[in-house]
């Protein structure tokens, strides 16, 4: 029987090719002021959730049509539909664990006619002109992402599954301590170099096509062993 995976992966600069979230503050905040708030988040000095209330308030009018237009503008990593064909064609399942928010996640999936995703994510409406967040899958004890991924890890996989986990940034840092393999670029790359967490680099899906192919086929294929404590741990607690 051939290994089985389940896919967890990040949205924002790894299946587009910016930081969403980041960019839309950037434009339409004032951009002294959202770099020092992000600054504080990467310094740990607040957490997500206030954060993202924080960026929200930095814009006092937002114009619906022009972030539209703002979100048209950006592309996915073209690689990616062919890593979603072929996730599809191992039944490996996907699921998407965003720090972001919906309403863009929504918009550019649409727009590349990606369809069929399990997408796990804050909340974002506009009313009155106002950006509106909410944190639907908030745990207080999740400090870098306000969408806790650890929780979607645990609940979506099983003991006979490897889990995979595919990211980029802050808000992946700690829930990689709960995946077996690991695939990161960028902040994400840097963060498990710094605590020693086994890992693979990747530029593009390509490349974890590759990887997961010479995987799958292994016949001792082993689930990273701290990880298992973790998840472990984390069973206790609830």
């Amino acid at each position: 029987m051939k290994n089985i995976f389940k896919i967890f992966m990040d949205f924002d600069g790894t299946i587009t090719e910016l930081d969403v979230g980041d960019a839309i503050y950037k434009k339409f905040g004032n951009e002294k002021k959202v770099n020092n708030i992000i600054s504080d988040l990467l310094q740990d000095k607040i957490s997500s959730r206030d954060c993202w209330i924080k960026l929200c308030e930095e814009v006092p009018y937002m114009d619906k049509n022009e972030l539209n237009d703002f979100i048209d503008s950006i592309s996915i990593d073209t690689s990616f539909v062919k890593f979603k064909e072929y996730c599809e064609s191992e039944k490996f399942e996907i699921y998407v664990l965003s720090d972001g928010f919906d309403y863009y996640i929504d918009r550019i999936l649409a727009k590349s006619e990606i369809t069929a995703l399990k997408v796990y994510s804050n909340h974002l409406e506009i009313v009155d002109n106002k950006m509106v967040p909410s944190f639907p899958y908030y745990d207080e004890s999740s400090i870098s992402s306000a969408n806790c991924k650890r929780n979607h890890i645990i609940n979506h996989s099983s003991d006979d599954e490897f889990t995979v986990f595919i990211g980029d940034g802050n808000s992946d840092k700690d829930t990689v301590e709960y995946c077996d393999y690991i695939f990161a670029k960028a902040d994400l790359l840097r963060y498990c170099e710094m605590e020693r967490i086994t890992f693979f680099p990747f530029k593009t899906f390509e490349d974890i096509i590759k990887k997961l192919d010479e995987l799958k086929v292994k016949k001792r294929l082993k689930k990273r062993a701290q990880a298992v404590l973790k998840r472990r741990e984390a069973y206790i607690v609830e």
